[in-house]
């Protein structure tokens, strides 16, 4: 059959979009989702995500990695998620919506910057050389020398299984842009390769070198491969908690079409 669908990206992390509202989409054919994905033979992308009704919610968010199989959160995924939302007319500029984390509040202004709220981060993991956290995935953060020159396909596998095991992690090497902010190139799990972006690999960073006082502003500038984001914060120093996280950047369409598939 023919499968309607559009392509969103946000900073270079791409995502296949299919409104799922009526349930048709086979939820559980890893292999379809693969291929959808393959950038050789499907559409390509570095996930794909069903938009389906939410009964609380505006919507509801369910997410694939390009493996084919379900995973965490991603923060560039829900921001295109939002900007896709809108197109559909199922929101202006706000929203409130279901993901597999939990509720996300959202906004969207004229220009698709969509401004996404993260969970809160209460533990943080310092370690010698590298720091780990949760941020709707899981994310060690490492500062490296000469990023640019860095192989992050290559370091970020060894750390992904040798590190973390089956599960595994993601992987993020950081290294400061000389002003006010960081670089950061980020090996994915699920996609087990180097993207080009990762929300929440971009917030662990900025929670991350706030955590371990490299940086003190709340507002942080990160510049991923595929474009630049911020993340902003409060950090209740009470109760040691990194509250109102917001991931902000533009979200945009690409293109929509048909591919021909067998469910």
């Amino acid at each position: 059959m023919l499968l309607p669908f559009y392509k969103y990206q946000g900073t270079g992390n791409d995502f296949v979009m299919v409104d799922n509202r009526t349930l048709f989409f086979p939820k559980e054919n890893t292999k379809l989702v693969s291929f959808l994905c393959d950038r050789r033979f499907g559409i390509g992308a570095d996930g794909l995500i069903l938009l389906e009704s939410d009964s609380q919610t505006d919507f509801k968010m369910v997410y694939y990695n390009s493996d084919g199989n379900p995973s965490s959160m991603c923060g560039n995924g829900g921001r295109c998620l939002v900007a896709f939302a809108k197109h559909l007319g199922i929101i202006t500029d706000t929203t409130t919506f279901d993901a597999v984390d939990g509720k996300h509040r959202a906004t969207i202004d004229s220009n698709d910057k969509v401004s996404l709220q993260m969970q809160d981060v209460s533990e943080i993991r310092q370690k010698d050389n590298y720091t780990f956290l949760n941020t709707g995935s899981p994310h060690h953060v490492q500062m490296v020398d000469e990023l640019d020159a860095f192989d992050v396909k290559k370091e970020g596998a060894k750390l992904r299984y040798g590190l973390y095991g089956q599960s595994g992690s993601n992987i993020n090497f950081v290294a400061s842009n000389g002003s006010d902010g960081y670089m950061i190139r980020t090996y994915e799990r699920g996609v087990e390769d180097e993207t080009l972006s990762c929300g929440t690999g971009v917030t662990a960073v900025a929670l991350a070198m706030h955590h371990t006082g490299n940086y003190k502003d709340n507002k942080v500038q990160l510049q991923a491969v595929g474009g630049d984001l911020e993340v902003t914060f409060d950090f209740d120093t009470e109760n040691s908690v990194y509250k109102n996280v917001q991931l902000i950047g533009a979200a945009k369409m690409v293109f929509k079409g048909e591919i021909r598939c067998e469910f």
